[in-house]
């Protein structure tokens, strides 16, 4: 995990906002021994944050690894509300499942294994709230497919939005801010970065630009677009 902001001032977030429970700690202590990425405590408070301001009754995730960012999210749903969690490793959707069993969350969550892109094709809408935490290069195509399913005061969250391991953070900079030059100053700088920065760059673009959206990007983890639907 690369994260964005300094290391006292994540102990400091992390110290003024709510307590993970005990099996929250066990996946911290999961992550932390096997290097597994995931979105953290910081994030994951905010996750749960954004679905009590909500309202939300359903949640869809595309990528959710061994559920942590599910497990957070999962506390604010009514008893009668759905987590839909995809994931294509079988071991690791099973790893979830256990989780938010342990939780107490299992009523709550649908479990898809396979790709994301083509789960949300058989959901209906509305979902509340959105996690995107693929392969940066498909965002775009995630929130195409999303997109008519997020109602007015529904939110699109995705991951990665500064940083991560794959992702040249002044090559995305660069071409954010380029964005703004026009096509020609934007394709040059793109076509300098890997796929990745591209993939997070053109989906900033692309909700920055949608009217029906207002985005900011929030300097927590690894850096989160919270993107919210005002038509």
């Amino acid at each position: 995990m690369v994260d964005v902001l300094t290391t006292e001032l994540s102990r400091f977030v992390r110290a003024a906002g709510p307590d993970p429970d005990d099996t929250l700690a066990e996946m911290d202590e999961f992550a932390r021994e096997e290097g597994f990425p995931h979105v953290g405590p910081e994030v994951g408070a905010f996750l749960r944050f954004v679905a009590r301001l909500t309202d939300a009754e359903r949640i869809f995730e595309f990528g959710s690894g061994y559920g942590y960012s599910a497990y957070w999210f999962a506390e604010a749903l009514p008893a009668d509300g759905e987590l839909v969690l995809t994931e294509v490793d079988e071991a690791e959707l099973e790893q979830a499942r256990e989780y938010m069993t342990a939780g107490g969350y299992d009523d709550v969550a649908r479990y898809e294994l396979g790709d994301a892109l083509e789960t949300v094709e058989r959901y209906e809408g509305p979902f509340d709230v959105v996690l995107l935490d693929l392969e940066k290069h498909r965002y775009e195509a995630a929130f195409e497919a999303v997109r008519s399913k997020v109602p007015v005061g529904g939110v699109v969250i995705a991951d990665n939005a500064i940083s991560a391991g794959s992702i040249e953070f002044e090559a995305l900079l660069e071409m954010v801010e380029a964005a703004n030059g026009g096509e020609e100053s934007a394709s040059r700088v793109a076509a300098e970065s890997n796929e990745h920065t591209r993939g997070i760059a053109s989906y900033l673009e692309r909700v920055r630009e949608d009217p029906s959206f207002e985005t900011v990007v929030v300097p927590l983890g690894e850096g989160i677009a919270v993107s919210y639907r005002v038509e």
